[in-house]
Order: structure tokens, then sequence, then C-alpha cells
């Protein structure tokens, strides 16, 4: 795993399946392989090979762990945020009754609407309805008022859902603080989507200390294996979605939606080692590392007609710094999706987006090995 990307064993195990490996400018970006756990991690997965163990006991130990790691009543890996966001949904909607856990996703007789913010619509909102809940939206594409919420509540609502992003607040939003009021004094619980809300460090478990009854972690931001997340909540919600899980599918034999969201021992061990490793690093050290980084980029694409590249400061979430690329088609002859295209047809490709809703480039560090960023810099350098 330390291979320099110029050597010929670089990528070598994926070269012999006939795949092409990448280098990873894109970030912890799920289709790419979306996170590399460092080393101590990848030791405990390998020491998890040993022994057999009950997979509920283990999932108990490993929550406790973790909930007290993050300063929450409860914890829980899941198989990623999206199968904890699905797991929360179904839990909602039914509670502990396992008649009603059995009988998902058919929602017929239970309280099955999730309210969500129009300005919060977005890709992983799909990941509620997995479970049979219908999604209701309250506030506009403009804005979200409190009476929004309000009278958005009816009998059949099951739970309130609000996406967080620190780095990137909306003003125009109903606030975390507010909604979790309305929903409390309703008797509804409030879902928070914070997958990438990792740093700062009191950011995991911060929404489950304000009042809301559960949270998501993508665990692949901090080191675990891309496949593990952390459901954050009070200890009945906590409960209550571990029911739905493909432990309790077996373990109790109740069969619920879950039992597709398996995840094996050696990932919810590694899973762990990454919360402990990750709540004692030396985040100014990371951060120094990821700014260097980056202004490397910066430098080596500084000057250049057309082309613009700037550093972002955000330290906030799971990609600290990066820059901001973005070319002048009037002036380089390229559009920032040329430039995208063309970096993934070079060799090795290079990975890059425009993301919706965008229009230009960002490079992040995540996923660049130690002297891939002078490498992406010489590449994109080399189109003009």
């Amino acid at each position: 795993m330390t291979n320099s990307t110029t050597s010929s064993e670089w990528g070598a195990i994926f070269k012999e399946l006939g795949a092409r490996p990448i280098i990873n400018a894109i970030g912890s970006l799920t289709l790419v392989g979306g996170s590399t756990p460092p080393a101590e991690v990848r030791e405990a997965m390998e020491a998890a090979n040993d022994a057999y163990i009950p997979l509920t006991e283990l999932e108990d130990a490993a929550g406790a762990i973790i909930a007290k790691a993050t300063n929450v009543p409860a914890a829980y890996v899941t198989s990623g945020a999206g199968s904890a966001l699905t797991l929360a949904a179904a839990a909602a909607m039914t509670g502990d009754d396992d008649a009603k856990i059995e009988q998902l996703p058919n929602t017929t007789g239970m309280k099955n609407e999730i309210l969500i913010q129009q300005r919060h619509r977005y890709w992983y909102d799909r990941c509620l309805e997995a479970s049979g809940a219908t999604l209701v939206n309250f506030g506009t594409a403009d804005g979200t008022s409190a009476d929004d919420l309000r009278n958005a509540i009816g009998p059949n609502t099951a739970a309130v859902h609000f996406v967080m992003k620190e780095e990137a607040p909306d003003s125009a939003a109903l606030s975390l603080e507010e909604t979790i009021a309305i929903a409390n004094e309703a008797g509804l619980p409030t879902l928070v989507d914070a997958a990438g809300q990792i740093y700062p460090l009191e950011n995991l478990g911060k929404y489950v200390r304000m009042g809301a009854a559960f949270t998501c972690v993508a665990a692949k931001y901090i080191g675990a294996p891309q496949s593990t997340g952390l459901a954050l909540g009070t200890s009945d919600f906590i409960h209550t979605l571990g029911l739905q899980s493909f432990a309790s599918y077996e373990g109790r034999r109740i069969r619920g939606i879950g039992r597709p969201h398996k995840i094996d021992r050696q990932e919810i061990v590694g899973c762990v080692v990454a919360v402990r490793r990750w709540m004692t690093l030396n985040h100014e050290e990371r951060l120094a590392d990821a700014e260097q980084r980056s202004m490397i980029m910066v430098n080596a694409l500084a000057g250049i007609p057309g082309v613009s590249a700037t550093f972002i400061e955000n330290v906030i979430g799971h990609h600290a710094f990066g820059v901001k690329l973005d070319v002048d088609p009037g002036v380089t002859g390229l559009t920032n999706q040329d430039v995208v295209d063309r970096l993934k047809q070079g060799d090795p490709p290079v990975w890059t987006r425009v993301r919706d809703h965008e229009t230009f480039i960002i490079l992040t560090t995540f996923g660049l090995k130690p002297g891939e960023e002078q490498i992406v810099a010489d590449r994109i350098a080399g189109l003009f």
C-alpha cells in the first residue's frame, strides 16, 4: 500500500484483474473506494480473523465504546451512513413492535411520513425511502419557517429529517435548534444526516446532545472501512434501530429490512479502532499536512493563463483544505468538464469532478498518497 504511484507495483492487484487503478484527487467518493484505513485499523481487522463471535454481542460492545468516545448515550455500527438512514427511518415507524418490523417495507397501518425541508432534498434522501417511508416536503425552495414545520406535522408523521452541513450553513433553512424544539414538542424524533461532520471533534455526537434522537456519520471519513457507518443517538432510539439490523434478523429470528445491510466482525472492530484513533489524533499535524499539499498544487498551477487555482481554507467536516480549480474556456479552449474528462483519459487516470450545481473543480488531498499532489498538478498544467 506504500508503493510509489510511478512504480510498476502500484495498483498491481487491480491490473492483474484487468481494471485500471486511479489517482484519487476527488476525495472520499464512494465510487472510487471511499477510504484507505491506516495501519492500526488494518492490523485490528486482521486480528479479528482469529476467532468468531456472535455479532449481536460484538455490536453491543462496539456501540458502548463508540458512544463513550463520542459522548452520546448509544451507538451502533452500520453498513455505512446510508444504511444508518434506512434503519433509522424504519425505527421511527415501527418502534420495538416486531410485527411492524417484519411488515416493512409495507407501512400499512403505521405512521410512515418523514418530514424534510424542500431545501434539504438531496441525493441520499433515497436511503430514507428504502425503508418504505414516504418523504413529505415542508417549506419552499426559497426558505423554511417554523410555522412551515408545525403545519406539516400530521397524524401520519413519524419523524423529521435534517441535513447538517456546518461547513456550508444555509441561512434560509429552518435551523436544527428550531427543528428539534418543534419536533420534540410534537413527540417526534429528529433524524440528522451528519455524515461528514467529523471535525471539529465536538461535532461527533453534537446533534444528539442538542436533542436529536439520531444522527449518522460516515466512518470512512475517519479511516474506517468504507462499508461502515455510525448510528449515534438516544438509548431507546438506537436500541430500536438495532432491532432492524442484520444481526437482529439472524440473532432474534425477526425478519427486518436490515438483513442485506451486513457487515463482518473485521469491519466492526476496524470501525471501533478508527473512532479511537480519530478522537486522539493530532489534528494540527493532519491539517498542516493537508494545507501544505494543497499549496503545492496551488503554486504549481499559478500563472497559467486562463487557469485559476485558489486555496480552500475550510477545515470543518471531512475534506480539510483543498484547491478550487476554474478554467476560462475563452482563454484555454477547455471547459472544467473537459479538464475532468482529459485527466481521466491519462495514464494513470486522475479522477476529479464538477459536482452537481457547481461550475468548478475541487481538488482534495484526502485520497492522494504522498507525492501524488505534485503529479496531479503537473498533469493539469500539462493540459495547457
